[in-house]
């Protein structure tokens, strides 16, 4: 399609003038000015139209499949019958970011390229349903436009890679390290390890007298903590878990987390299953140990959608309690608004703090605290730090209900989730809470 440029319009509009010299002059030379000046543009016109360049068929290059969290590109590559100024813009559908145009100048016969940022809020899928393209002639009088079908679908899932990268990276660090060797002091544990000579300095208590007379020396007995213990991973999946937190809805930032301590657990030898539940349990995997139970827990926790209702913990917590048999830690990552809302959810933990060893994640909002801490301006400012200093308020007092159930409370920041929740595994570990 071809239409007219905003320069081509305003010198149309420049001739107007001229236009309206025959009302003030009736002599019949007044016409001849105007003419003259609709000539020359039509003949502006029709040279920009003759040397207006056309574009050859974009090749349009999306990735295979998007990381929900990491960067990605699509590929545009044009060429065009003379060099000219080509303006890009895709079609996109699905829930991301729209994407901003792309220009690039083509010098034929060498192929142009540029690339597009992909911005996806949610996992699913993107379609690139088509391409928009426009050039300029030389004058800057007229556009050729075009629309170029495309149709093509961008998968967006879960980054699982990153997860165990971030894994392996804390599963080197130091602390993790002393964590497992804390394991095999004398004393720190339950479990029976292996018997050791004496050596001064040992804590007495630890001699073991029947193997020391059997042998003929003085043998102490080393412990270790307990492993094979069960860890049950329990994802909200209702309405508030779909908010977004920091560029991703905080559904997506629990299953990092949910991934990255799976893994950790897989490798000090516990077992780990998997529970989701929104309006109703959507699945149950009991625990289990071995690489196929981390592939099992990714591949559910990958496939979980978005739910719109809101949350039945009284359905979810009565099939948990059902499904786990023996003390489990459970690792319960779920949200709440306010005191009120969160009743229902409270009674339903407190039932499951008293069997098992509940750890609750909540993801903290920063822009609580921003609001709550900044100097009001205004009125509307004076109004929004209210709110949300009374909103972080309820929200201390039901972890604090949390903690006083007897479970473990961990509230950070969405980036601080998986660090931290790995340190107070750890201390579960040392401290054999299970």
């Amino acid at each position: 399609m071809i239409r007219p440029t905003p320069r081509a319009l305003g010198l149309l509009a420049a001739g107007l003038p001229i236009a309206a010299l025959p009302t003030l002059d009736p002599e019949p030379w007044a016409w001849q000015p105007w003419v003259l000046w609709l000539a020359a543009l039509g003949v502006a016109l029709a040279i920009d139209w003759f040397l207006l360049p056309a574009t050859l068929p974009v090749a349009v290059s999306p990735p295979q499949l998007v990381h929900l969290g990491q960067p990605a590109e699509v590929e545009l590559a044009a060429t065009a019958t003379r060099r000219c100024r080509l303006e890009l813009q895709l079609e996109l559908t699905g829930d991301a970011e729209p994407p901003a145009p792309a220009t690039m100048a083509v010098l034929p016969p060498i192929v142009a390229t540029t690339r597009v940022p992909l911005h996806p809020r949610r996992r699913g899928t993107l379609r690139l349903a088509a391409v928009h393209l426009r050039c300029g002639g030389p004058l800057g009088l007229l556009w050729s436009e075009r629309r170029q079908a495309v149709d093509r679908t961008v998968p967006v899932v879960t980054d699982v890679q990153a997860v165990r990268r971030r894994a392996l990276r804390m599963a080197a660090n130091r602390e993790f390290q002393v964590g497992l060797k804390v394991e095999r002091y004398v004393g720190d544990g339950s479990e029976f390890d292996s018997l050791r000579e004496f050596v001064a300095g040992m804590d007495r208590r630890a001699v073991d007298w029947k193997a020391s007379a059997r042998h003929r020396a003085l043998l102490c007995r080393e412990f270790r903590a307990e492993r094979d213990h069960p860890v049950m991973l329990c994802l909200d999946a209702g309405r508030l878990m779909g908010e977004p937190l920091d560029g991703m809805p905080r559904l997506d930032h629990a299953i990092h987390a949910a991934l990255q301590l799976g893994y950790l657990c897989l490798r000090t030898g516990d077992r780990v299953g998997s529970f989701a539940f929104a309006a109703a349990p959507q699945h149950v995997l009991l625990p289990q140990a071995g690489v196929h139970a981390l592939q099992a827990i990714q591949a559910r926790l990958a496939a979980l959608d978005y739910g719109r209702e809101e949350t039945n913990f009284t359905l979810a917590m009565t099939e948990l309690l059902r499904q786990l048999r023996r003390r489990t830690l459970v690792v319960l990552f779920t949200d709440f608004v306010d005191s009120v809302t969160a009743e229902l959810m409270l009674r339903n933990v407190q039932w499951l703090a008293r069997r098992h060893l509940l750890l609750f994640v909540a993801m903290r909002d920063p822009l609580l605290a921003r609001l709550a801490g900044q100097e009001p301006a205004s009125v509307e400012d004076l109004h929004r730090a209210v709110v949300a200093e009374e909103m972080r308020r309820e929200r201390l007092l039901v972890l604090e209900r949390i903690r006083s159930a007897g479970a473990q409370v961990l509230d950070a920041e969405a980036a601080e989730v998986g660090p931290e929740l790995v340190r107070r595994y750890l201390q579960v570990k040392r401290r054999e809470l299970l």
